[in-house]
């Protein structure tokens, strides 16, 4: 029995791989490698929804399109539920997630489909809460980083980085550079800037990657910018 902890451990350090587990799905050698990055996807798809839930969970849906309906889904389920919920309880982990999840009374449901739409694979997180449905989509690209492709149905595409902004706002003239000035007088540096709309002068999302933090005082005046109904900072 040593011996076999021992090579199991050894298993895992080295392939990813996970045999015998008790309490987390088995993960062989030859799969490891293809699922690392969908975990990584399934882990801040989690961790968004998470971030920005502010009433309790009553459900969790996760849609699995393409070539990720055929993997190892209950290992991404369960580090979709370890994003979700450690910005509620901090510690938690791919082993005690589900469990935590379940404690909680929270409906897990996991749904497999054939590719729909424009992208190969993806992943589909909905959380259900007292008050609405929030979901967020992401894919995993050729250079084995994951991509944010849909928040709310709005249909966008970032990479998300250690510090970012979300923005909720009307998509009307002058809201990109008032924004961006707010930020630049107040020292914020701007990495990456994501846009998407539902249509026309409707409802849109912003997800801007910045170099550090910000304030409370640069909150404020970022949430007083025109147009601008909600902003939140992120941390990945």
């Amino acid at each position: 029995m040593a011996l076999q902890v021992a090579e199991q451990m050894c298993d895992y350090l080295l392939d990813g791989a996970v045999r015998n587990a008790i309490n987390m799905p088995s993960i062989t050698a030859e799969e490891a490698p293809k699922l690392a990055p969908f975990v990584r996807l399934a882990e801040q798809l989690g961790s968004f929804a998470g971030q920005l839930t502010e009433t309790g969970i009553e459900g969790v849906k996760l849609e699995y399109a393409g070539a990720v309906a055929e993997m190892n889904v209950q290992a991404l389920t369960a580090a979709a539920l370890t994003g979700l919920l450690t910005p509620l309880l901090q510690t938690v982990n791919m082993v005690s997630a589900p469990i935590l999840a379940k404690d909680r009374g929270i409906k897990v449901e996991e749904i497999r489909r054939e590719k729909q739409g424009a992208y190969e694979t993806y992943i589909r997180l909905t959380v259900v809460t007292e008050r609405q449905e929030r979901s967020v989509a992401g894919t995993v690209f050729a250079d084995g980083k994951p991509r944010i492709i849909q928040v709310k149905g709005i249909n966008m595409e970032a990479e998300l980085g250690e510090h970012m902004l979300y923005i909720t706002n009307e998509d009307k003239p002058g809201f990109i550079g008032h924004l961006g000035m707010e930020l630049g007088d107040s020292g914020v540096n701007i990495a990456t800037f994501n846009l998407g709309r539902l249509a026309p002068g409707a409802d849109a999302i912003c997800l801007v990657e910045i170099d550090n933090d910000v304030s409370a005082d640069v909150m404020a005046r970022l949430e007083a910018v025109s147009h601008v109904k909600q902003v939140k900072t992120l941390r990945f």
